[in-house]
This record gives structure tokens, C-alpha cells and sequence, in this order.
């Protein structure tokens, strides 16, 4: 269509509109009325206009998203099974977690695809052994797979590393040399998330955390996996993706490194709950929206009940449901780049770029990211933005429906917990302080599950 759609409207101008909304204020002031600023320090304003548009270049993904489905390696023949079932109901690509270096891998991966059917292998060892067996599959196969190896991410979580520091960057470069046919470096910036840092922290904590890999590496020539969490702040968590992968290839650009970051992402576990579970699947959706706009390259959803459920039939199913429901009847995976041209999320991202590329220069210029995490400011930093978060929550500021707003008090958790929900404390030597994931609802619940108890002794 060639003619111009409203051209018989005057064109209303940013000054025009703020001019008509403080006259309808009657004097109150515009700032202090309508915008409000964020964790992250933006300020968010009541509209955004084409007369002060910031156009972000950014590239998504060109293939549209992947429905991913997690699966948990105990027993192998159960897994392949898992795994079968899995991809003939919906899943495009599978996210196998083994523990176990004894795993029979060709057993595990024989129901699948591999030549259409891209793998992600989360592993709880550091076997160069066992990731050449990989690239040799993946070889013969003609595979897709992502080995999502980070000794880093290791130490930030764990507080130790697998072997020590030397040792593991050693082993990173000999896998480098010895498997040319598999993806194997990974950042879980999903760890930043769910341990409260805002957005800002979240971007320049993953920049700075792959610029440990960067100068390590004598040679990066795959995509490295950055697995990302997100949360409920729609708009913000859509520019944040974009943002991570316009920094990513700046950074990655000055080490020469061509190849674009792959991105994974999860809904955050930060704000699900154990009362009122069924909501979980509302954040969820609204969470694997956001990782789709934003151009998330793959989406392994979470499933209702992960926080306190073994993985089950019916959970995995609402969870990959979701997601087909998304990219086969709202067609959210036909648009490339969909969130383009929305003034709003292009001056979040714009924003998020600028806090988030000062902060990571901020880290390098002090030492870096390991050192950091060794001095503790890493984790002093998202103790602050966590304890902030915490407090708004507590406060009622931040809501959790069904959790700290309309709670049904009729709700019976006893007995039906398989899984521990809450922060474990372990007592073992370390390196460092852990960054340690916690979810905000978790006192509330704590004291609901002891009330419960005390009531079923009675």
C-alpha cells in the first residue's frame, strides 16, 4: 500500500503532548508525578516519541528460537526415553545435565536426530576425555553441539574451581586445539540474575566474566553459550538481551573474535513460588516473551513447579506447551529483530548500553572479574542490589501475587515437597564467597511451611 495511513492528522509533537499532560495535571509536577526510576538507575517516562527516537543497531538471531527441553541425566535409558518423547511432542533441541563421567553418551543420544536436532550438555565434571568423545559424535553426526563448559562460572557459584585456575584454562585451550566440530564455552549469566543483580550488573558481570575467556584463550573459533535468565520487568529483560549481544560482539570484535554469542534462555527462579504455584506458569510466559523479543537464539522454559517438583510428564509438558503455543499460534518466531522500531525498548536499550559498557570498563580498569570475585566486591555489589530487591518485596512494593498480595491462606504445601526450595547452607572450605541464588518469597514461605507443620503435630 503506497498511501499513507492518518496523513489527513496534524503531527502532534513530544513538546505538544508533554505541554497537554501538564495541563491535565493541573500544576503537579510532570517528573515527580509520571516518571520513575528504575534499580538501574533509568528513568522511565510516561511516553516515548519519534522526535527523540534513539534507533539501537542490533542483531538477532536469523533462525527464529529453539524450543529447548531440559532433561536431568540419573539414568540413561530413562533419559533417551525422556529425550524421544520430548522431541516428538514439540522440543527442537535438547539440554542434557549429567553428573556422571561414566555416562554411556552414545546410548543417551541415540533416539535423537543429531543431524537436525542441536545439544546442549551442562556438566558437572571437567573431562577433556569426555568432551572429545562429544566432538567425535559430533563429527560423525553431522551435529549441533554446545558443551556448556565454564570453569568461571564454576568458581563464582561453587567458590572453588574444578582443579585450580591454571589447570582449567589449560584444559579450555587444549579442547580448543583437539575439538574443532562443537561449541564448548558457555557464561551462566543466569547465576547474576537469580542472586538479585539488576539488569545493569547483570549485562557487565557476563561481558566482564567472557572477557576472563577472551584474554585466557589463545583461540575462540565457536559461538560461546551465554546462558541467561529472565525476569519479570518485560520491556527491560527484552532490551537486556539485545544489549548483551550488541556488547558481546564489541568486546569479542577487539580479541578479533568473529563468531556471535549464542544465547540460552531460562525464566528466572528469583520470583517463582511455592504457594499459589499455578501463577508460575503466568511469570513464565510472560518471561519466555520477553526472551523471544529480545532474540533469546534458544528457550529452555522452566516448568511450574521446578522450585520443589522432581522433573515429571505433566510439568516438562506445560513447560514445552508454552513455548509451541508462542511460536505456532502467535507466530512470534515469523519477525526477526520484532522489538526494531519501538521507541521505548530502542531507549532502554540505548540506556542499558551506555550503564552496563561503563561498569564492565569500571571492572576491567579495577582489576578485572576474577579479581574482583576473589576481593568480594562482585558479590558485595549483588548482596546490595539483592537486599534492595528484597526489601521492596517485603515492603509490598514489589508484588508476588498469591504470595505477599492475596495469599490463599487455604493453601497446603506439607507433604507435597520433593525438592529442598530454599537456600542450602553447606559448610566446606573455599576460594571464595559463592554467589548465592535466592528467591524472594522464600522467608514467607518458610514461615507458612513451619505453620503448617506445627498444626499437623497438633
Amino acid at each position: 500500500m503506497s498511501e499513507q495511513l492518518f496523513k489527513g492528522f496534524e503531527h502532534v509533537s513530544s513538546k505538544q503532548w508533554k505541554q497537554q499532560i501538564q495541563f491535565e495535571l493541573k500544576g503537579a509536577d510532570y517528573n515527580e508525578k509520571l516518571v520513575w526510576e528504575s534499580p538501574e538507575g533509568i528513568k522511565v517516562k510516561p511516553f516515548y516519541h519519534n522526535d527523540e527516537a534513539i534507533a539501537t543497531l542490533v542483531t538477532g538471531n536469523k533462525n527464529g528460537f529453539s524450543i529447548c527441553q531440559d532433561i536431568f541425566v540419573y539414568d540413561v535409558e530413562k533419559s533417551a526415553a525422556r529425550a524421544a518423547n520430548a522431541l516428538g511432542r514439540g522440543a527442537e533441541s535438547i539440554f542434557f545435565s549429567i553428573d556422571n563421567e561414566a555416562t554411556d553418551i552414545e546410548k543417551l543420544l541415540k533416539p535423537v536426530a543429531l543431524n537436525v536436532t542441536p545439544v546442549y550438555f551442562k556438566l558437572g565434571f571437567f573431562s577433556i576425555d569426555f568432551v572429545k568423545r562429544l566432538d567425535t559424535i559430533a563429527k560423525q553426526n553431522d551435529a549441533v553441539f554446545y558443551v556448556l563448559l565454564d570453569p568461571v562460572g564454576r568458581l563464582a557459584k561453587d567458590g572453588n574451581w574444578f582443579t585450580g585456575m591454571d589447570k582449567d584454562f589449560d584444559a579450555l585451550n587444549t579442547i580448543a586445539i583437539a575439538c574443532a566440530n562443537i561449541s564448548f564455552l558457555s557464561v551462566d549469566a543466569g547465576l547474576y540474575q537469580n542472586a538479585g543483580a539488576n539488569i545493569v550488573q547483570q549485562i557487565a558481570y557476563a561481558l566482564a566474566h567472557a572477557n576472563e575467556y577472551f584474554n585466557a584463550m589463545a583461540t575462540i573459533n565457536k559461538p560461546l553459550v551465554l546462558q541467561v535468565s529472565v525476569g519479570c520487568n518485560y520491556f527491560f529483560e527484552i532490551a537486556k538481551l539485545r544489549v548483551l549481544r550488541q556488547l558481546f560482539a564489541l568486546v569479542a570484535k577487539e580479541y578479533g573474535h568473529n563468531a556471535e554469542c549464542h544465547i540460552l534462555a531460562t525464566p528466572s527462579k528469583r520470583n517463582k513460588t511455592l504457594y499459589d504455584y499455578n501463577v508460575n506458569m503466568l511469570r513464565t510466559t510472560t518471561e519466555c516473551m520477553s526472551a523471544v523479543l529480545g532474540g533469546a537464539d534458544a528457550v529452555n522454559n522452566l516448568a511450574y513447579d521446578a522450585i520443589y517438583h522432581k522433573d515429571n510428564e505433566f510439568g516438562d509438558r506445560i513447560a514445552r506447551n508454552q513455548l509451541l503455543i508462542l511460536k505456532h499460534e502467535s507466530y512470534f518466531d515469523k519477525v526477526n529483530n520484532a522489538a526494531d522500531g519501538a521507541y521505548y525498548i530502542e531507549e532502554l536499550t540505548a540506556q542499558l548500553a551506555e550503564k552496563a559498557l561503563a561498569l564492565f570498563k569500571d571492572i576491567e580498569a579495577n582489576g578485572g572479574f576474577l579479581y574482583q570475585l576473589k576481593e568480594g566486591t562482585i558479590q558485595r555489589k549483588i548482596q546490595e542490589s539483592a537486599a534492595k530487591e528484597q526489601e521492596l518485596f517485603n515492603s509490598g512494593k514489589e508484588i508476588l501475587l498469591g504470595t505477599n498480595k492475596y495469599p490463599n491462606k487455604n493453601d497446603r504445601m506439607h507433604g507435597d515437597i520433593e525438592l529442598y526450595p530454599f537456600v542450602k547452607t553447606d559448610s566446606r572450605k573455599t576460594l571464595i564467597t559463592p554467589v548465592i541464588e535466592k528467591r524472594l518469597a522464600e522467608q514467607i514461605e518458610k514461615e507458612r511451611l513451619d505453620a503448617e507443620e506445627k498444626s499437623v503435630v497438633k
